[in-house]
């Protein structure tokens, strides 16, 4: 084709995922989205509470969850089972044809162990754009499916792997640029990225790597938001046409094709 089809990539993040307005409003104007899309959640503070009463006790280094054993059975019943089987009955109802999946599922995302270095992370997957099993997600996307992606992937040798979420949305944007004309979003519970962490109006609308230095210098970004302008850059430098960091009703005006520039931020090299 002359013409690549624009294709969404979109990540709920588990803020949204554990407010049930937030969510609500986010899936309808998830699935109000025109054309292909694919959607990549986390897993919110579930996992963490069923854990308690599981007897399974998080353990988190730097903010990023400690994966043995007990705690990959944990996040896999609870990403891979209870929170994207909810999401998928909760489009259906909204007429939006979902399936739910792991990057065991169809082979669509192999990731590797990480490697112990000065902390053992246990069950987690470093993932890469080249792990993107592409054609069936292509597959998926022309036969009008929405897949539905739980923060898992597999290592090819029968093992699950924890993975984070903007990671896998990253990589899955990257992988189908080279065919389709992909809009990377991360939508989460701040309405775009903030220059005064405390004041939730000071939306910094246009991000280009050229301005990051002064960001940092300003301590305008929050520890949590930096992996999401690292992943979105990547992601950019990769092939993605348009990043885009806000909130659920930035997804509402994609939908009616109103300009992007008022809601949330805008990533661009």
């Amino acid at each position: 084709m002359t013409t690549l089809s624009r294709l969404y990539v979109v990540k709920i993040g588990g803020q949204v995922i554990d407010d049930p307005v937030a969510c609500a409003d986010f899936l309808h104007a998830f699935a109000a989205l025109p054309g292909p899309k694919v959607l990549v959640h986390g897993g919110g503070k579930l996992a963490t509470r069923i854990g308690e009463q599981l007897g399974v006790t998080s353990q988190y280094v730097q903010g990023r969850r400690i994966t043995d054993e007990a705690t990959l059975q944990l996040v896999t019943m609870v990403y891979g089972g209870l929170i994207n089987k909810q999401l998928v009955a909760r489009l259906q109802a909204l007429g939006c044809p979902a399936i739910g999946l792991t990057g065991a599922d169809m082979n669509l995302m192999r990731a590797v162990k990480r490697p112990v270095k000065e902390t053992d992370y246990g069950w987690v997957g470093d993932l890469t754009a080249e792990g993107i099993r592409v054609e069936a997600f292509m597959r998926l996307v022309e036969a009008g499916e929405v897949p539905v992606l739980a923060p898992l992937t597999h290592d090819g040798n029968g093992h699950l792997l924890n993975t984070n979420a903007d990671t896998i949305a990253s990589c899955v944007a990257v992988a189908l640029s080279a065919h389709y004309r992909v809009h990377l979003v991360f939508c989460f519970d701040q309405k775009g990225v903030l220059r005064h962490p405390h004041d939730p109006d000071s939306v910094i609308p246009l991000i280009r790597p050229a301005d990051m230095p002064a960001l940092m210098a300003e301590g305008a970004l929050r520890d949590g938001i930096l992996p999401k302008l690292e992943n979105a850059f990547a992601a950019c430098r990769a092939g993605v046409e348009q990043v885009l960091i806000g909130p659920a009703y930035a997804l509402s005006a994609l939908s009616t094709e109103t300009s992007t520039r008022a809601f949330g931020t805008i990533i661009r090299l």
